[in-house]
């Protein structure tokens, strides 16, 4: 019997080649669509589970509030992992890591330097850091390569990159000027890591984190604890844990509050917040949210729930446009039925038969997705940041997913097509060779046009609205100017010469301004506690202040282009050792009237106290996901903390780019000879800021045209059986003098009709889920009333064009034609 319907589902697909065609090919492109997400979402929900000890794993987060900023981070002072250690028996062990900012590594050989590189990837962890994270290793031991502080750990790209084919154990890397012998060689880290590195330095080497192990307000280290198999996955004692918390905080972090000014017990009813809370380590990746983190492979679990309902959506849609395509040859298969169940078929046996060919066509619509996937998976990857494989289609179950989907899509996308059809009653059929649609059959398919466009409508929208928050970001007033500024880091190479060698590039023609930082937009700014000054005059003036800072030299706010709103910029005409440039947030924040020659004292720098010399427009040294925060500018004269890293910025014109880079590359390769140049331009920088946001909207834009596609096939499909059950009306309204417009519209009207009402059906739809998008943004942008008014016009025009093609045909066939067929 099976091989039977075998037999007639392959007739039918090659008696009906070009509607087969399109069938398939519907259910090829929804069904790898769906493949394609769900490698995509699998890949996001196992980065961080490798780990052997990955269910005990939790990261320590932060959540605070220091001088009216909010504070909520995966970092924490360094203190924190031992102390939680010796406090609570129910953390077996802690790591910390540290990122560091940029350093030239270079391997010297016969006494000469060779391969110098600036190296980015650097971090900082504890001795046991590679027993808790267990990244493969290809040489080496785990337990003892970080036991010396002069030891580091490389990964097998930085081995070949270093050492070619030689063995780079016990070999010696220069970080700088520090010698470290290559102890452990890892095998390059997964794509499905949150921690991305390529050397790994002990952290009891690096000074900066050693003097601050006093601190419980420095906050710049991760800690990861790792917790008792009683608890570890006991949300409940978690709870309990976290409990006890404020306690230890207490009393650990007195000697620091104090010594910053901050009496910890006065800090807290001032209404401050030092609280500690612990995250699964794998939910780190997808359920950070807004909590702060030092990595940058980070996603986000609203993105992949988008996804996902996409993936739904899509395969349903391809399952409508087979059933629509179905039903539109239903006329032709009537008369099949009522053969078939003349000559004693009954009606399970036609619906076997109905469903076989839908589970052949979901076959080849499988094959042929595969192929689809293999062919665009190195595009997808690119689109998407990933590295996913071919093989990943076949790997830990994925294969009988696969078939899963094949068999579901095929009983789905056949279902009412095989009831539908079955249900003729022969005598009708072979009578009048016509089919009478009852109310519940004309509902269905309806409903399946409005649930097409409905999704295809709604995918409109929230293309348009992920594209304008990605124009919105890009083109936002940052308060600086980003275009043809060069960000030159490593200046501390420089030494002593890093201001005559900013003087030398500033002579340079096409170069408009040169400064000198210690940071600049997106590389990171130091933050501290400040007081201000109280003034009788103001009211409800801030007790205190967090400020985030740079130091800078007087050309700093020239450079970048910086409004100066009251007040004047650093001068050499002045000593601006004691002085402070203020932004307007930190400005409103304090609650000044006239901020100008006020004061702000520093705990943390001896008291140190600075006189407001300015104030400047807000400008963004973060991405527009974080709200401007109080901001200050120190002169670098005041050497009110220290920071290991300094960068030179210049403005060009944007004209003769590369002779001024090359210029630029000279003078530097005479002030500093054992330093590679690198650079990088600021606007570029914005731009990898919003990758994410970026790769949102072009895969949206992909699917949203893939949607529109497989709707416009299964509308098709349904205009083509309304003109087919219609041929005998069109051809006596034509005989009697009807236009073929008039003929378009009888045929047209019904269609449009469903195609608004899918537009109310998805305009609220699509509105929750952007709002819920747009939460992510600390600047979101108003969905405005135009964004509904192009996607329904849109969906519309595409309705009227899919519709226009089939309806005009049938207006313009010949009524002789049509009549004598009937």
């Amino acid at each position: 019997m099976l091989r039977n319907y075998l037999k007639i589902a392959i007739r039918n697909l090659v008696n009906n080649k070009v509607l087969s065609f399109i069938n398939i090919a519907g259910l090829a492109v929804g069904m790898a669509v769906c493949l394609l997400i769900v490698l995509f979402i699998k890949d996001e929900l196992h980065f961080d589970t490798f780990f052997k000890k990955t269910p005990q794993i939790y990261q320590v987060n932060i959540d605070g509030n220091f001088g009216g900023s909010e504070l909520l981070g995966g970092y924490t002072p360094p203190p924190a992992g031992k102390t939680l250690m010796a406090e609570f028996p129910e953390i077996e062990t802690y790591t910390r890591t540290f990122q560091i900012m940029d350093l030239v590594v270079s391997h010297e050989r016969n006494g000469k330097k060779d391969h110098f590189f600036d190296e980015k990837n650097i971090m900082a962890v504890d001795s046991n850091f590679l027993e808790i994270f267990d990244f493969a290793l290809q040489k080496g031991n785990a337990a003892t390569c970080l036991q010396n502080t002069d030891d580091v750990v490389i990964t097998e790209t930085m081995a070949k990159k270093y050492f070619g084919d030689s063995d780079p154990i016990n070999q010696v890397l220069l970080f700088g000027e520090r010698p470290r012998k290559v102890t452990a060689v890892l095998k390059d880290i997964p794509s499905q890591s949150s921690m991305q590195f390529d050397f790994l330095v002990p952290i009891r080497s690096v000074q900066v984190v050693s003097y601050f192990d006093w601190s419980w307000v420095w906050l710049n280290v991760s800690t990861f604890v790792v917790l008792n198999d009683k608890i570890a996955q006991n949300p409940e004692r978690i709870r309990q844990l976290e409990a006890k918390f404020p306690a230890m905080i207490r009393k650990h972090a007195q000697y620091a509050f104090n010594r910053i000014g901050q009496p910890y017990d006065e800090f807290i009813k001032k209404g401050g917040k030092w609280e500690f809370f612990l995250q699964p380590f794998q939910d780190v990746h997808l359920h950070s949210g807004k909590i702060s983190v030092f990595y940058e492979n980070t996603g986000d679990i609203k993105q992949v729930y988008m996804f996902g309902i996409i993936a739904i959506f899509i395969i349903l849609l391809a399952c409508v446009n087979f059933m629509n395509l179905s039903t539109a040859r239903s006329l032709k298969r009537a008369k099949e039925v009522g053969v078939r169940k003349t000559l004693g078929s009954f009606q399970s046996s036609l619906i076997k038969q109905f469903l076989s060919e839908s589970l052949l066509y979901s076959f080849l619509a499988t094959v042929l997705a595969l192929v689809i996937i293999s062919v665009s998976l190195p595009w997808f990857n690119q689109i998407s940041g990933k590295a996913i494989a071919f093989n990943a289609l076949f790997e830990g179950g994925f294969g009988l997913f696969i078939v899963l989907l094949m068999l579901t899509t095929g009983v789905l996308a056949g279902s009412y097509p095989a009831f539908y059809l079955t249900s003729f009653k022969p005598i009708e059929v072979l009578k009048t060779n016509s089919i009478k649609t009852n109310i519940a059959h004309l509902l269905v398919r309806n409903g399946l046009v409005v649930f097409q466009f409905a999704v295809s409508t709604a995918l409109i929208i929230c293309t348009i609205v992920v594209f304008q928050q990605l124009r919105f970001t890009q083109n936002k007033d940052l308060g600086l100017t980003k275009e043809n500024v060069i960000v030159i880091p490593n200046a501390q190479r420089l030494e002593q010469s890093q201001e005559a060698f900013r003087q030398e590039i500033a002579r340079i023609p096409d170069i408009i301004h040169t400064s000198i930082s210690t940071n600049v937009p997106l590389s990171g700014r130091f933050g501290d506690f400040y007081l201000p000054e109280q003034h009788t005059g103001d009211k409800q003036i801030a007790k205190d202040l967090t400020l985030f800072s740079f130091m800078t030299d007087d050309e700093f706010i020239k450079t970048l282009d910086i409004k100066l709103t009251k007040g004047r910029d650093f001068s050499k005409e002045f000593n601006d050792s004691t002085s402070v440039i203020l932004n307007e947030a930190a400005v409103k924040k304090i609650g000044w009237k006239n901020p100008i020659g006020k004061y702000i004292d520093y705990p943390g720098g001896n008291m140190q106290r600075f006189k407001v010399v300015g104030v400047v427009k807000d400008f963004d040294v973060q991405t527009v996901h974080n709200v401007k925060s109080p901001f200050a500018l120190f002169h670098h004269s005041s050497k009110t903390y220290e920071e290991s890293n300094s960068y030179v910025l210049a403005r060009i014109s944007g004209e003769n780019v590369d002779k001024v880079l090359t210029t630029i590359e000279k003078q530097w390769k005479s002030y500093a000879p054992g330093t590679p140049f690198t650079y990088t331009f600021l606007d570029e920088s914005f731009a990898k800021a919003y990758q994410r946001e970026q790769r949102t909207g072009v895969v949206f834009g992909i699917f949203t045209g893939l949607a529109i596609l497989i709707a416009c096939l299964g509308l098709f499909g349904l205009i083509a059986y309304m003109a087919e059950t219609k041929t005998k009306e069109i051809g006596i309204r034509k005989v009697m003098g009807a236009s073929v417009s008039q003929i378009i519209m009888l045929l047209s009207k019904g269609f449009l009709k469903l195609v608004i009402v899918s537009f109310v059906i998805a305009a609220p739809a699509a509105w929750w889920a952007m709002n819920q998008w747009l939460t992510g943004f600390a600047y979101p942008i108003d969905i405005s009333w135009w964004m509904y008014a192009i996607a329904g016009s849109m969906a519309l025009l595409i309705a009227i064009f899919t519709v226009s093609f089939q309806a005009v045909k049938a207006a313009l066939m010949n009524p002789v034609t049509s009549l004598k067929s009937e």
